[in-house]
């Protein structure tokens, strides 16, 4: 098996590169501050075919020793499409040493705009050069190229320069985070002179500010290395503003206990936004329900059956709209499914627990009815397409999901009773349900479903 040695292995390259080369079958070793320590270096390359190298220092200074170190394996090395003159000295000092070499060059980061997520949740992004061009690239396929070069063949001397797939304008950026997050968010465009005095007073070092705002003011190119590297296109930009939407909608309200008692103990508290892992979906929440079972875990009844800590976020049942994607799910897409956490503005669940919400039951209605029930309705409606006057044979009548189930037909005799409140709610889809029983003579059906 290939071993591969990572630095900068926790940032935000270094993340999606290890999952990447797990995924690839190769064994991931990582350092962080063994760069400038020989003696921890020497003992991270022992058994090594390859390194990804990450140099996180202004200067070229120390590199030197740490290729000789290196030695006589591959090395793909993360410079950049500003070719300062640290990253060529270190570009030409690993030609020297390496046995084998892959300079990446990537252009504007997707993930620069991330510095804007203060201004976003405000609803306004105010920076310089809003129509300024480039092509921003996600970080998952600059991790991907990287891949190819560690494990592959066919690589070695090339400089790759990396971008995503089209030129967009900042303002056009901004416009796609707020369709990401579902609120508008606007450009307002900043003098540069007034932009270089805010960030020089943030600390930032004058030449890099300068550096920084003669960048923007260029336009940038768009290549196809990327697929011609990977096979696979480059991600767009929408597609890593969903998948980052948590980043930028900051904090939401949720309704939690921290200490077990009856109602009184809930709490609405202000908490992060909670950020989706690998086949996880963020959703945007409509509307939860709480169930008799929730009450119990509420009160400490149900702690050895559910587990779990505080402080605890309610709610199971939900109902709400997909914010970023995994799975058969994308963006828009209205979902419904049983978690945890649903009692809150946005709540994150594995793509396996969730399914397609009903099409004509408005979200708020449809998180009011079990996960069971709302399935045997699309059954049924959506997907048998019975309609009014038809005569269908229910096995099990008497479960949950058909006493739970806003179902209607008309041509049957007997009638379940429902609460006022659960009436009126399924009055819209027709009514309330008749039952009959399996024992009385034969009942002719265009269809039978079991709950």
């Amino acid at each position: 098996m290939r071993k591969v040695l990572v630095s900068g292995a926790t940032g935000t390259i270094g993340r999606s590169l290890v999952k990447q080369v797990e995924d690839a079958g190769a064994d991931v070793r990582t350092i962080t501050r063994e760069l400038t320590d020989p003696v921890a270096l020497e003992a991270a390359l022992d058994g090594v075919d390859a390194m990804f190298l990450l140099w996180p220092f202004a200067t070229a200074e120390g590199a030197r020793e740490l290729l000789e170190l290196v030695g006589a394996r591959r090395v793909v090395y993360l410079s950049s499409a500003a070719a300062r003159p640290s990253e060529i000295g270190i570009e030409r000092l690993i030609a020297e040493n390496a046995r084998e070499w892959t300079v990446l060059r990537p252009h504007a980061f997707a993930a620069n705009s991330l510095r804007w997520a203060e201004q976003v949740r405000a609803g306004v992004v105010r920076q310089p050069y809003g129509d300024a061009t480039f092509s921003p690239i996600h970080e998952r396929d600059v991790a991907a190229v990287a891949v190819r070069a560690l494990l592959g063949e066919g690589h070695h001397g090339a400089v790759y320069t990396l971008t995503g797939p089209r030129p967009m304008t900042q303002r056009e950026q901004a416009r796609a985070i707020g369709a990401a997050i579902g609120r508008p968010v606007r450009w307002e465009e900043e003098p540069p002179e007034e932009a270089r005095t805010r960030l020089v007073k943030l600390g930032w070092p004058e030449q890099a500010v300068d550096e920084m705002l003669r960048a923007l003011a260029e336009p940038g190119p768009a290549t196809g290395t990327v697929e011609e590297v990977t096979g696979a296109p480059a991600s767009t930009f929408e597609t890593w503003a969903s998948e980052h939407a948590a980043d930028f909608l900051g904090s939401m309200r949720a309704a939690r206990i921290h200490e077990y008692g009856d109602a009184s103990v809930i709490s609405l508290d202000e908490v992060p936004v909670p950020k989706p892992g690998p086949g996880e979906v963020l959703i945007r929440v409509a509307a939860t329900s709480f169930n008799p079972s929730e009450v119990g875990l509420r009160m400490g009844l149900l702690r050895e059956v559910f587990g779990g800590t505080l402080p605890h976020t309610l709610g199971w049942d939900v109902a709400g709209t997909v914010v970023t994607g995994a799975g058969d799910f994308a963006p828009g897409d209205r979902v419904i499914g049983l978690i945890d956490g649903a009692a809150a503005g946005y709540a994150v669940a594995k793509a396996s627990l969730l399914t397609s919400a009903p099409e004509r039951i408005p979200l708020a209605d449809a998180a009011a009815v079990p996960v069971a029930g709302l399935t045997a309705w699309q059954a049924v409606f959506e997907h048998a397409r019975i309609g009014r006057g038809s005569r269908v044979l229910i096995n099990g009548a008497g479960g949950g999901a058909w006493g739970c189930s806003p179902f209607s037909w008309p041509s049957m005799r007997a009638r379940t009773w429902w609460r006022p409140r659960a009436r009126a709610a399924r009055r819209p889809y027709g009514g309330w349900a008749p039952t009959r029983s399996w024992t009385t003579p034969p009942l002719p059906c265009r269809a039978a479903t079991t709950c």
